[in-house]
């Protein structure tokens, strides 16, 4: 596979490097004089091929790593602190102080977005738009709740005041995939919630967070963020094994996640917010509109080069029309544009991972060795920072691209004669996220819609699998996840419901009422934000 080099436009090239010397902990921008790491892109910007240098971020240690659970603990002081104690509204304005600095960074933030992981430039917008929307998204339905919650109930002679208070301490590990869309799916809707957090970036997409640190800063209460960078194993360690953290938020795969909470004592006490792994699949019925599974399979398979949880990464096809799939859907996959993230109809780009063309090329070598081909021509030529999607047919249970999650361009291809076999796969899988189905036919779409609800957390009809809109939950069974994630949903998993009651009785009622009229408390109160 041969690109010819072009010339990087001057509002995306690497001018300066970007060196972060410091880490935010206790509300405090502190400098770091010790050991950096080096952030590279994949990207080369010469004609001879080499990875491009954008900068450097402090490698941290244990000990700066409990300074920021300190810091943290020390903000919710086992929810006595300023920020679990505050009233909702000013919560509130603390996070529209941050959305509206964060929104001045945008041209920086896009530009290292795809510089750091390839996502092309209309994408790279778009997750910097959608991030903001989720805030401003999550900050209106967090008004809505508080809005729910300004009234009394009584049930059996007793009064109760019902809200939503925060759970304490958050350990958040983002994913480098989605380094701030999904970042912030977690981490904004916690400290909203009143929760305090330690904040780890992921390996790549790391320096992105760097223009939003005085942002987190300004906004922000001392401790109630604390933004740290490092080996996740070197600092996520330390600060578990003093059971001192309540929630753990990641997004990232089931390993990562087993071998995070077994550090913690009190697993018991640990709240967990994952979004882990999937292996969705795509079932194409021998009714469906070809045209349209083709097209929505394409985006679903190759979209971001397949790094998404939510990318299909089986594709059943029923054996009536898998001849023609198979040859429409080759051609549609090699007609994919290839290149640099900001040239224009892009559709495949760099990987950010400098092993994970190497180790498409494991799956593509171990499924061909065991009868699948490449159906399509371009299909596994590689460059020194990319590998072709390469789509296999036939592919069968014994090879690794059918069993594990491959988060890259390689696209297997089975043929089934009866519906209940994609559905045993799926029901004997460990994931359970999405599926998409593409049929017309309601007599047979009913009864499948019917038993894939209960295999996996959202099915997709005749569209790709996909994680917004952010209004929807999103989550899934067995190893893809736990807890659920949406603008709503979120703001559910980083709190718990807690109230106040009292029986009714002259004598309570009187110190109710003066608590709502002095407005002294800042729960006990039915005010509420328009």
């Amino acid at each position: 596979m041969e690109i010819t080099f072009k010339e990087i436009p001057n509002e995306f090239t690497i001018d300066t490097l970007l060196h972060q010397n410091t880490y935010l902990v206790d509300g405090i921008l502190k400098e770091w004089k010790g050991k950096t790491a080096n952030v590279f892109s994949t990207i080369s910007s010469t004609k001879e091929y080499q990875p491009t240098l954008l900068g450097t971020v402090p490698d941290l240690g244990e000990n700066e790593a409990l300074e920021a659970l300190h810091a943290a603990e020390k903000a919710y002081n086992r929810g006595q602190g300023l920020w679990p104690t505050m009233k909702v509204a000013d919560r509130i304005a603390a996070m529209e102080k941050f959305v509206l600095q964060m929104k001045t960074k945008r041209e920086e933030v896009v530009k290292l977005l795809m510089w750091e992981i390839g996502k092309t430039l209309p994408d790279s917008q778009k997750e910097f738009d959608r991030t903001v929307e989720y805030i401003y998204d999550t900050i209106e339905d967090y008004k809505k709740m508080d809005r729910t919650s300004a009234k009394f109930e009584k049930n059996a002679g007793v009064y109760a005041h019902i809200r939503r208070g925060p759970l304490g301490v958050v350990l958040c590990l983002g994913p480098y995939n989605y380094p701030l869309n999904e970042t912030f799916a977690l981490l904004i809707p916690a400290l909203i919630m009143g929760n305090t957090a330690i904040f780890k970036p992921a390996k790549h997409g790391v320096l992105l967070l760097s223009p939003l640190l005085e942002a987190f800063q300004n906004s922000f209460p001392a401790g109630v963020v604390n933004i740290i960078y490092g080996r996740g194993r070197t600092l996520a360690t330390p600060i578990m094994e003093t059971g001192k953290v309540d929630v753990l938020a990641l997004i990232g795969n089931s390993k990562s996640a087993n071998s995070i909470q077994a550090n913690h004592p009190n697993k018991n006490r640990l709240r967990l917010v994952l979004g882990l792994e999937a292996k969705n699949p795509a079932i194409v019925l021998p009714d469906a509109d070809l045209d349209l599974a083709i097209s929505e399979c394409i985006v679903g398979t190759t979209s971001f080069n397949g790094q998404r949880c939510t990318a299909l990464k089986v594709v059943y096809v029923h054996e009536d029309i898998v001849a023609e799939f198979n040859k429409r859907f080759a051609a549609k996959v090699d007609a994919l544009k290839f290149g640099n993230p900001w040239e224009n109809g892009v559709q495949l780009t760099p990987l950010p991972e400098p092993e994970k063309p190497a180790y498409i090329q494991e799956l593509i070598d171990d499924a061909t060795k065991k009868g699948a081909k490449i159906i399509n021509e371009n299909g596994g030529k590689t460059t020194e920072n990319y590998i072709f999607p390469a789509v296999l047919y036939p592919v069968s249970k014994n090879m690794r691209v059918f069993e594990e999650e491959q988060f890259g361009p390689v696209i297997p291809v089975l043929s089934f004669s009866d519906i209940q076999e994609p559905l045993n796969d799926m029901a004997e899988s460990n994931y359970g996220q999405q599926v998409s189905v593409f049929g017309s036919d309601v007599k047979t779409l009913a009864p499948l819609i019917d038993t894939l609800v209960n295999l996996v957390c959202r099915v997709n009809l005749n569209s790709s699998c996909q994680r917004g809109p952010d209004m929807y939950p999103f989550t899934g069974r067995k190893d893809s996840a736990v807890a659920t994630l949406s603008v709503y949903d979120a703001l559910r998993s980083f709190s718990i419901r807690t109230f106040v009651a009292s029986k009714d009785s002259a004598y309570n009622n009187k110190i109710l009422q003066e608590l709502l009229d002095t407005k002294s408390s800042n729960f006990i109160n039915t005010d509420y934000i328009l």
